[in-house]
């Protein structure tokens, strides 16, 4: 019988607290796991290394070890350290599988640690729409060479704005890439916001979160009239610790990709009554324009077989958008005299006022 092993990868730090939050996200799993060992270890500067993981597993009678990064992103260390150190161990020990799964990513719950963190920082527990407009955030990623994991930083600050509602959000880099730290935050105090919300990404401390905390107090100091708020560091939340589980469960089913059956996933949703079944035409329909309607009976031609009450008159609905009210938003397009199809996503009184906007001339 198959005994499994848990093997946690991280890269390592010059400081001590950074290892010591590693070994408790370690301990953490353990608490999740009681039958299964787990063992911990860094590529560099910390001990124990990965290579004493991997032996310490081995030693305790495991024969397939599932190795898991314990990093945010997948750049150099995920995607060719680590690998380099597995794959080397396992042609040493041939009596040994090591399964290598995924980086953390933006799995669902890191989003919500991340959030968890934000809102921490703002003493609250959750917003309401609207609540944050006058607020801007400042993420904060680690920075690295590679292009798909900055992006990924980009991504999550795309996210976290719009889930919790945030006024503008910049996201900036701690090394390696642009802008850094303090020209970013020199640039977000261009924008006028009165309060600023620094959250670094990061899973846990060291020199670079003591620099970012620096830098923004640094420029605090230049802005008395703003607020800034520096959100915590990841840690070992349960959001993190659950998104580590879901990675092992990935790493032995031999599935490392998030996808999702987009059918499945409808199906769900409908059962839950999130979402309706409907049936469209396929051209387009301005939502400003009354005579698309009378346009359509004209040009439509009746030559094919198939009936008007099996072709239904339904225009395809998007639902409201939860910031259409943002000041920054779709309603400034309006504002603007700008029209186009993605309005129908607009109350009908919003509707109604460009039309009347549109006749005044």
């Amino acid at each position: 019988m198959t005994k499994t092993g848990i093997m946690i990868c991280g890269h390592g730090s010059r400081a001590k607290s950074a290892e010591e939050e590693f070994a408790l996200l370690a301990k953490g799993l353990c608490a999740r796991l009681p039958d299964v060992p787990v063992e911990y270890g860094f590529l560099e500067y910390s001990a124990p290394n990965i290579h004493m993981g991997l032996d310490a597993l081995r030693d305790a009678g495991v024969d397939e070890i599932v190795a898991v990064p314990g990093m945010l992103f997948a750049a150099t260390h995920a995607k060719n350290d680590i690998p380099s150190v597995l794959t080397t161990y396992g042609e040493k020990n041939s009596g040994v599988t090591v399964r290598y799964g995924r980086e953390l990513g933006l799995h669902p719950q890191m989003i919500a640690a991340f959030e968890a963190r934000i809102l921490e920082a703002l003493g609250k527990t959750h917003v309401h729409q609207g609540e944050l407009y006058d607020t801007m955030l400042v993420v904060v990623g680690r920075g690295t060479s590679d292009t798909l994991a900055n992006a990924e930083a980009a991504r999550l600050t795309r996210i976290v704005t719009e889930n919790l509602g945030f006024g503008w959000s910049e996201t900036v880099y701690s090394g390696v890439t642009f802008p850094s730290v303090g020209k970013g935050l020199e640039m977000a105090l261009k924008l006028g916001y009165k309060r600023v919300v620094v959250a670094p990404y990061f899973l846990f401390s060291g020199r670079l979160i003591d620099r970012i905390y620096a830098y923004v107090d640094r420029v605090a100091q230049t802005a008395p009239d703003v607020q800034f708020l520096k959100a915590h560091y990841l840690a070992d939340q349960d959001h993190v610790i659950d998104t580590f589980l879901a990675r092992i469960e990935e790493a032995k089913a031999g599935r490392l990709e998030d996808s999702v059956d987009l059918m499945a996933s409808f199906k769900e949703r409908l059962s839950r009554g999130e979402v309706d079944v409907h049936h469209h035409h396929a051209e387009y329909r301005d939502p400003l324009d009354d005579e698309s309607d009378a346009a359509h009976d004209h040009d439509h031609s009746h030559d094919h077989d198939h009936g008007h009450d099996q072709h239904h008159h339904l225009h395809h609905h998007h639902g409201v958008y939860k910031h259409i009210a943002h000041p920054n938003g779709p309603r400034t397009m309006i504002d603007q005299g700008v029209c186009c199809c993605f309005m129908s996503q607009f109350p009908q009184e919003v509707i109604d006022e460009e039309r009347a906007l549109r006749e005044a001339g």
